[in-house]
């Protein structure tokens, strides 16, 4: 056992590598040299924005709550005209739009501040503000990390989405509204990249399970207009679903409802990763029964790196799911190996061009032996 009194050893890296990294005497070096010296200045930053990070993402929160980046796709301006119109002392506007200047929002020419190309694209992601704000929930359930790793918090996050915990009656509105709105505003860009990955020439019918108001199947119907598309979810917020009249609509709980039939394809996007082993293989499961031979299964969302830890999905989508209390973000390996478990076959995994936005994995029914199916 470990004597929690005795003096802290020194620390002392594995690897002759590591242990030169560790040497404030080789750092140095390293410094004065031509040719580390940038090794050692981009690493000295990269640590530098670790450790800034949390700073990061709340002047990013301050930027969106007082709309100074939508301020600015009017036009450059001054700091004292942005604080006069945000309502802000115009001395910590200054810090402010430095800090969005630091970041790469926001551009500085002279005493104005103008939108840049990575501001104008974060105000053109439909639902990205939203999201930020959202995260002030989060960051809540982040303010003792080390608790938080230990399971000794009790995370606001898991109520934020009581879905997850099974809740198959009447919800509240403001919370359906605030589900839905999120659900909507996100799966856009998601259904854009899955689309990419997929092709669904051939299907006679596309259920889409967990779909929301219908942003994937929306997505689906522009690319697909001649595809019969159903939709499955939660009794309130079917009924919210925006889609055409001829969308089939299906108000259940896939926990203790049965899936529709009719289906020969059967999306399940972002779902999975909402909730615990136990519950993806009942539902995998219930999919494989709902599906014909031959049918095919779509699991599309962000996934961990596995053996390869990816620096978004690894980091933002496994914590978030650990503070959701229900679920965990897989890997493109685990989630194959719970659809074999469930019976699946030809189990593919197209390269996503954007992890953090959604992966995809794609498994088929075994077909029946032509035997069999005469």
């Amino acid at each position: 056992m470990t004597d929690m009194t005795a003096p802290e050893q020194p620390f002392r890296p594995v690897g002759l590598v590591n242990r030169l990294a560790a040497s404030t005497r080789f750092q140095a070096f390293c410094a004065r040299v031509p040719g580390l010296r940038g090794i050692a200045r981009r690493e000295g930053a990269a640590l530098f924005d670790l450790m800034q990070g949390f700073v990061q993402s709340q002047m990013l929160t301050a930027l969106v709550e007082l709309r100074v980046l939508h301020l600015l796709a009017d036009g450059p301006a001054t700091v004292d005209a942005l604080a006069q119109r945000a309502g802000v002392p115009a001395d910590r506007m200054g810090i402010l739009a430095q800090a969005g200047a630091g970041m790469g929002l926001m551009l500085r020419r002279g005493t104005r501040y103008r939108l840049s190309r990575r501001g104008a694209a974060f105000l053109g992601v439909p639902g990205l503000a939203d999201m930020v704000r959202h995260h002030s929930v989060l960051y809540r359930d982040l303010a003792d990390p080390a608790a938080f790793i230990r399971g000794e918090t009790d995370p606001d996050l898991a109520r934020f989405w009581p879905y997850v915990f099974g809740a198959t009656g009447p919800m509240d509105p403001e919370v359906t509204a605030r589900y839905s709105r999120l659900m909507a505003d996100s799966q856009g860009i998601v259904a854009q990249d899955a689309l990419r990955m997929v092709d669904l020439k051939g299907v006679g019918q596309l259920l889409d399970i967990g779909g929301g108001t219908g942003a994937f199947l929306r997505a689906v119907r522009a690319r697909y207009p001649d595809l019969s598309l159903a939709l499955f979810d939660l009794p309130d917020v079917v009924a919210g679903a925006a889609l055409p009249a001829d969308v089939a609509r299906h108000g259940g709980s896939f926990r203790t409802d049965p899936l529709p039939q009719g289906a020969d394809a059967i999306s399940l996007v972002r779902v999975l990763y909402d909730h615990a082993d136990a519950t993806v293989a009942a539902l995998l499961a219930k999919v494989y029964a709902a599906l014909p031979p031959g049918g095919r299964v779509l699991v599309i969302e962000p996934m961990s790196g596995g053996a390869k830890p990816d620096p978004q999905t690894d980091v933002y989508f496994a914590v978030y799911t650990l503070a959701m209390q229900t679920g965990r973000t897989r890997s493109a390996a685990e989630i194959g190996a719970a659809l074999a478990k469930a019976g699946f076959t030809q189990i593919s995994t197209p390269k996503a061009a954007r992890p953090y936005v959604t992966g995809v994995v794609e498994a088929r029914k075994p077909a029946l032996p032509k035997d069999r199916a005469k």
